[in-house]
């Protein structure tokens, strides 16, 4: 007749190593590290070196690959900033434009208000015609404290 156990010992041994040895290979294996992230790559310049070293010696990888992509970003950015000193440098130049603008506007300005200053000493004389005084018609002017006897 056969056994009244659905599962066999021989059976058991084997699910159980079956684990263990999944188990023993999950532990085992490397943990994935995950990519940088582009700011990460743009401050940190020797590893975006290094991942680009990488994505170019796999090309056919690199187009799929996270880390390749935020390399290639980190450099895009890295190119589209100003570099400190160049900006500066016009900022400068910005600067002595404008205060010889300036000069200038202030020059014509100045230019302008003299030919519209008059001069007091380059009028024309013109001759004032005297006033006749007024003739007073009372000759004696009245004193105010005089009294009446």
């Amino acid at each position: 007749m056969g056994s009244y156990m659905p599962i066999s010992i021989k059976s058991i041994i084997a699910y159980g190593c079956l684990g263990a040895v999944t188990l023993g290979t999950a532990a085992c294996s490397p943990k994935r590290i995950p990519p940088m992230s582009v700011t990460d790559l743009m401050e940190d310049r020797v590893t975006l070196d290094g991942v680009l070293m990488k994505c170019n010696r796999n090309p056919s990888e690199a187009r799929t690959d996270s880390g390749c992509l935020n390399a290639r970003i980190a450099i895009e950015r890295l190119a589209s900033k100003k570099e400190p000193a160049e900006e500066a440098k016009r900022a400068e130049e910005f600067e002595r434009s404008r205060e010889k603008l300036r000069l200038a506007q202030e020059k014509q300005r100045q230019e302008q208000e003299s030919k519209t200053q008059v001069d007091v000493y380059q009028l024309p004389l013109v001759p004032v015609e005297a006033t006749p005084a007024s003739q007073p018609n009372d000759t004696n002017p009245p004193i105010a404290r005089q009294s009446n006897p």
